[in-house]
């Protein structure tokens, strides 16, 4: 038993120090400037034993999506169990999720022009990306369906996936915002956040019901 576990625990070491290299020249470098060689030479393992792990510099950006989720959703959880207000709990989301980007935003632009392409396998949109997708779109399901303030069903299940397409609008303005601390930023994320605020009283009443659910459905269709 023992055998099979070290060669196990071997493989992951690999494999992360690997990942480690990949984010390092990513960030020192940028996206178009790094390659797979020199991510295997940063990680002193072979061009073959690189590939090996990852198949394409494509897969190490996808682990880094991952990775980058991971640490948002671990932020996000704890303060999320601190608020029961449905707009505080979404700001919570937004701005945890941009603060685990703050590494990664000198690099940014180039990852941007790299997944604008809607059929970009980096594209946030894609179906590579759906891993990291599904876990940003669990985190504002979780803050939406934590709230005291109930929203209807169809609603409920819509809006989830609408923040999603949201947060990679406010992600696009964060990476381009040259303003002190990106207050623009924050501005727009605010101005979002009280417009919210002011509709949801009213998202009960048929006819702002119906309008809301079809605005939020074409915004999920957004990948069709």
């Amino acid at each position: 038993m023992f055998e099979n576990d070290a060669p196990e625990s071997k493989s992951t070491r690999t494999r992360n120090r690997i990942s480690a290299a990949a984010i390092e020249s990513f960030i020192e470098r940028g996206y178009a400037d790094t390659t797979m060689r020199l991510i295997a030479e940063k990680a002193d393992v072979s061009v073959g034993n690189a590939y090996y792990y990852f198949p394409s510099k494509n897969h190490l950006v996808q682990d880094l999506y991952v990775r980058v989720q991971r640490e948002h959703a671990e932020t996000a959880h704890g303060l999320l169990a601190e608020q029961r207000g449905l707009v505080d709990r979404l700001r919570i989301v937004f701005e945890t999720g941009l603060a685990a980007l703050i590494p990664y935003q000198s690099s940014a632009p180039g990852f941007l022009s790299a997944m604008i392409a809607p059929d970009s396998p980096i594209n946030p949109l894609s179906a590579e990306s759906e891993p990291a997708r599904d876990m940003t779109v669990a985190l504002f399901r979780e803050a939406v369906e934590g709230a005291q303030h109930r929203l209807p069903a169809d609603i409920a299940e819509l809006l989830p996936q609408a923040l999603f397409v949201s947060y990679l609008a406010l992600v696009l303005r964060w990476t381009y915002d040259g303003s002190p601390d990106q207050e623009k930023t924050t501005q727009m994320l605010d101005a979002g956040l009280r417009l919210l605020a002011i509709a949801l009283p009213f998202v009960r009443m048929p006819g702002v019901h119906g309008t809301m659910r079809e605005l939020l459905r074409l915004v999920t269709e957004v990948r069709s």
